[in-house]
């Protein structure tokens, strides 16, 4: 395995491509049952039927964790809303067809969101008031059990040259309330400071799942002390400003 040509350089990882493959080689930070959850998700995930990178095999690389997958040749959403911004309207509607038609499918196996979220919440750093708050809302919200990505944003969806998009980066999938994780999508769109794009997802998320924006709205605390755990400063003080939010217009 070559681990000459370097894709892209993330927190804690680092991707390669060799030949038609990538390697996702994780750092020491990374534990084994992380890792493993990872591939596994992929796995699982594959059964559905998406458009997503085959896993095809799991290594140790210089004595680190490393998944390895299918490649994908093509840019990534992000890229060409950025290289395109008068059609960037038409590939915010490509997204969110995306992710509804990844909410269509179910995959039992998978972790639950709401299991996951309750975790999360009780690893912040809120008072006991505020997360018995959170908990119980939470465990009021409806149970569903579709598939949720946990991370979906333009970064995370690849096209390639035929026009084809695949949907990277499962570790963070889940099955759950596709309306949690339309919650997560608006929030990462807010914390990039875009808000006119997050206002835009938002709206064009509901019209199209018929869901009404209060429903998500219910979500953004829950979800938002979810993410704080593993948030930057920045991003914590932001998230938090989001947990405090009671009522909405």
């Amino acid at each position: 395995m070559s681990l000459d040509n370097i894709i892209s350089v993330r927190k804690n990882k680092t991707l390669y491509r060799d030949g038609d493959k990538v390697l996702k080689v994780f750092d020491e930070s990374y534990s084994k049952a992380d890792v493993l959850n990872e591939a596994l998700n992929q796995a699982r995930i594959e059964e559905t039927g998406l458009n997503i990178p085959k896993i095809l095999g799991v290594t140790m690389t210089d004595g680190k964790w490393t998944i390895i997958l299918e490649y994908i040749d093509g840019k990534t959403l992000a890229d060409l809303m950025a290289e395109h911004p008068e059609k960037k309207d038409e590939y915010l509607n490509l997204f969110v067809d995306l992710q509804l038609e990844m909410h269509s499918k179910t995959c039992e196996n998978l972790n639950k969101l709401q299991d996951k979220m309750n975790r999360k919440i009780s690893q912040t750093n809120l008072s006991a008031t505020v997360r018995y708050e959170l908990h119980t809302r939470l465990e009021a919200m409806p149970k569903h059990n579709k598939v949720c990505h946990g991370d979906f944003n333009p970064s995370n969806i690849i096209i390639t040259n035929d026009g084809k998009p695949f949907i990277l980066d499962w570790s963070h999938a889940t099955q759950g309330n596709a309306s949690a994780d339309a919650a997560r999508t608006f929030l990462l769109f807010s914390l990039d400071g875009d808000t006119d794009t997050a206002k835009k997802y938002l709206d064009l998320f509901c019209e199209k799942s018929d869901t009404a924006k209060q429903y998500v709205q219910k979500w953004m605390p829950i979800v938002a002390a979810s993410q704080s755990v593993k948030g930057n400063a920045r991003e914590r003080e932001f998230l938090y400003s989001w947990i405090n939010v009671v009522d909405y217009e």
